[in-house]
């Protein structure tokens, strides 16, 4: 009864597959046993497929960036800038950056003599950078970014910024006009030293000179380098590279001397902000403004930033603070960075009585010094 009963089986299970597949069983074809390999081992060669690894997973991508800038030109012609640009002196200069908060770098040269002929504008779509009569004193780079806001406090956008240096040539100029006849390099043994010779004319040829004794000093490019956005980079300062140095430009026929640095080493390591804090009076009556100063002397390039605490700050007493710096020359050759951060306070209150702390940061580190207000 067993046989028959596995012979009955077998026959509807061919049944099923005609009815099924509308085909018979190929002759070649046989029902596999129970445990038999269902796998038929063959010699063709089939190439693997190898599945596709992305490059890093979606949350470690970095985050594709696009330039913002564009170049607004004659005749409403527009283009992305490049790296490198190259204008002729006299025109108006005219930077779009796509966005509707938007922040720009251009030279200090422009901010330091509050120059009218730059204007900064934001439009509802893109901000507008636009600088009217161009001289070669304006050569430079030209940068903007989007900005990320979170109520009042912003960050920079590095997803969409937008940069160019452009070379305003004008004629009779072949270096970037400097303030001054003569400047001066501070050489610090831990870090670069810049001999600021820019050009305006891109494929002038630019030699460093030492006045005395005469001679000129190869760039070689281990110990000094040439930046045409730069100028001449001393990499490892040292005190032989001190003296008196100018620049020297060829381009077109027509060679330019340009102003003299003297190159001072200072072996002085760098620290902390010298600082000092001074209210214009310690004994204040009900009514009266108040003004309180912190004073940082230090080297020419070193930037410094202050933080304040005041006795109205948790009140939200409303105070104007206003940073400044300037250069001050202190005998030959020497040239030192005046910081300053004044806090000013009008209509004296008994909520402005106490300690004024005044906190100068550098990147060597930061000073804190305090003084205190009384009402008299």
């Amino acid at each position: 009864h067993l046989v028959w009963a596995a012979l009955l089986e077998l026959h509807c299970s061919l049944f099923t597959f005609v009815l099924v597949t509308g085909q018979p069983l190929p002759k070649n074809k046989r029902p596999k046993e129970p445990g038999e390999n269902r796998i038929k081992p063959t010699n063709k060669k089939v190439k693997p497929k190898i599945p596709k690894i992305k490059d890093r997973d979606a949350a470690d991508a970095p985050p594709k960036t696009q330039s913002i800038m564009i170049h607004m030109m004659d005749k409403g012609r527009f283009q992305k800038p490049a790296a490198t640009l190259s204008l002729t002196a006299g025109q108006t200069l005219e930077l779009r950056c796509k966005g509707n908060k938007i922040e720009w770098s251009y030279p200090a040269y422009l901010d330091t003599f509050k120059d009218s002929r730059l204007s900064v504008k934001q439009q509802e779509r893109y901000g507008q950078l636009t600088l009217a009569n161009s001289t070669a004193a304006d050569t430079g780079e030209f940068s903007c970014w989007g900005q990320l806001c979170q109520g009042y406090v912003c960050r920079r956008d590095e997803t969409k910024t937008g940069s160019t240096y452009i070379l305003f040539t004008e004629k009779g100029e072949l270096f970037v006009p400097s303030p001054s006849y003569f400047d001066v390099v501070y050489l610090n043994p831990d870090r670069q030293a810049v001999v600021p010779c820019r050009v305006t004319v891109l494929s002038a040829k630019v030699t460093l000179h030492r006045e005395f004794p005469a001679k000129e000093i190869p760039a070689n490019g281990t110990d000094i380098v040439y930046d045409v956005k730069r100028g001449f980079v001393y990499l490892q300062p040292h005190a032989d590279h001190q003296g008196v140095v100018y620049c020297k430009a060829e381009a077109g026929g027509k060679s330019q001397i340009s102003v003299k640095y003297q190159l001072l080493y200072v072996e002085v390591p760098r620290g902390p902000p010298s600082t000092t804090i001074l209210a214009s009076s310690n004994k204040v009556r009900s009514g009266d403004d108040i003004s309180v100063l912190c004073t940082v002397l230090g080297e020419p390039d070193v930037e410094v930033e202050f933080r304040w605490i005041y006795p109205g700050q948790k009140d939200e007493r409303p105070v104007t603070i206003q940073d400044s710096w300037r250069l001050i020359h202190r005998g030959l050759g020497h040239t030192t960075r005046i910081s300053q951060s004044t806090l000013t306070i009008e209509d004296f209150e008994t909520i402005d009585v106490g300690y004024y702390i005044c906190t100068a940061h550098n990147l060597q580190g930061e000073t804190t010094v305090a003084t205190t207000v009384e009402s008299s």
